[in-house]
């Protein structure tokens, strides 16, 4: 454990009386509504998002960024920082990692993540952005590029991402690119889409057995005129060209303002492509805010949709959940830790919603008492709840306030060296 777990302790015991109250009184309240407030707890606490290994550092904006102190120097340091939000939380038991910001030897990236309690999730794939020594650039695509040696590239970069995965227990990769144009006539559309199919086909057929493929699409950035993959209609047309172990990944922020997320969340249900999310929230764009921070109940729709297809065991139904932010003022193990709550905040949400009695008022179109029975799962305060889970999980009670007591910042800013903040970049 990187905190004293008898810090964590004392912690707790400051606040268990307290939340022993809290989560009895709620629990007669639930049980009025004909809810077993252990049963809602006990899907909580087996719930899990993966922590995105790029995510413990801080982001910025393309014109600046400002580092804090103990900025992870390296994969073993932002493993060590997801063990912290894991111990806290008891939320966040995978990794995914990014190659090649991640890359080192898969044995020691294996040997870390188990003593430190963490698995490894999907690997995600940098095909957007140029390396040092890199023989190609990727400045006009990647996987979709005119060129055949600069695709072959790209191609092959992927597949070692799925070396890498298979070594270290993860089993799906995660593709998302950059390509598109920034001018009208820059590009023909329908070539540079067949080129990425013939690019992503080749990695499908590399992928193993038991992997999936998660491709992402995202309206625009960096491309702003056209992007590739700019919508989740085209996402779905790939995840049906290339097979049934490809699906669907959804961003949260990768639509357009007032986009309905949960119905497309549904749709990709309802026919067998959904793969997974990456959790965060925005104003404007792709703005990679703190989950739940901006719209929490648009958060809860989804997961609505979600608690859905799990209730009626929707065939094929098995997402992956992973948060994906940018932390530009805060502390990201902060952040990190407060979105994987909120993301259980919403699925506890979902599973309180009176399904019989939605189904009967959508049914006889009675919209007003159906939209009143999800605000009444929405305006029902779970973090009684969220809390004993992480307690009997041997997390804390309030994981932000026993990280900042324990004082794991200033600790390891004591052993990492101070990051410049020169340069702009989201990473």
């Amino acid at each position: 454990m990187m905190i004293d777990t008898s810090l964590v302790a004392g912690e707790n015991e400051t606040r268990t009386a307290d939340l022993k109250r809290d989560y009895e009184t709620l629990g007669e309240r639930l049980d009025r509504r004909g809810v077993s407030i252990d049963a809602i707890k006990a899907k909580v606490a087996a719930y899990g998002v993966a922590v995105p290994s790029w995510g413990v550092g801080t982001g910025g904006t393309r014109f600046a960024r400002f580092p804090g102190k103990g900025e992870p120097r390296h994969i073993f340091d932002k493993l060590e920082d997801c063990s912290v939000i894991q111990q806290l939380t008891r939320a966040t038991p995978n990794v995914s990692l990014h190659i090649p910001w991640d890359k080192a030897d898969p044995a020691e990236l294996k040997a870390k993540a188990s003593s430190l309690g963490l698995g490894f999730d999907a690997m995600n794939s940098n095909t957007f952005q140029d390396q040092d020594g890199q023989p190609l650039s990727y400045k006009f695509g990647s996987l979709s590029h005119t060129d055949a040696g600069t695709r072959r590239q790209a191609v092959e970069h992927n597949l070692e991402c799925i070396e890498i995965g298979k070594a270290i227990g993860s089993r799906a990769l995660t593709i998302w690119i950059g390509d598109g144009s920034n001018f009208p006539g820059q590009a023909n559309f329908t070539r540079q889409f067949e080129r990425y199919l013939d690019a992503a086909k080749a990695i499908y057929a590399e992928l193993p057995d038991d992997w999936r493929l998660f491709t992402e699409h995202k309206m625009y950035e960096p491309a702003f005129y056209s992007t590739v993959v700019q919508d989740w209609g085209t996402n779905y047309m790939i995840a049906q060209e290339l097979g049934e172990k490809a699906y669907c990944l959804v961003d949260l922020g990768h639509h357009a303002p007032n986009a309905n997320i949960e119905m497309i969340v549904a749709r990709l249900i309802q026919f067998g492509k959904l793969g997974g999310f990456h959790f965060n929230d925005s104003k404007y764009g792709d703005d990679d805010l703190d989950t739940g921070s901006i719209d929490p109940y648009r958060l809860f729709l989804v997961f609505n949709e979600l608690v859905d297809a799990e209730t009626r065991k929707a065939p094929g139904f098995d997402p992956a959940h992973m948060l994906d932010q940018s932390h530009n003022v805060t502390d990201p193990i902060e952040s990190l830790m407060v979105s994987a709550m909120e993301v259980q905040r919403a699925y506890a949400q979902a599973l309180l919603v009176d399904r019989s009695a939605l189904e009967g008022f959508q049914d006889t179109n009675d919209a007003l008492m159906a939209t009143t029975t999800l605000k009444t799962a929405f305006r029902t305060d779970v973090e009684p709840i969220l809390a004993m889970a992480r307690l009997e999980n041997g997390g804390a009670v309030a994981p932000v306030a026993a990280y900042r007591s324990a004082g794991y910042r200033q600790k390891v800013a004591e052993i990492r060296p101070e990051v410049s903040g020169a340069g702009g970049g989201i990473v």
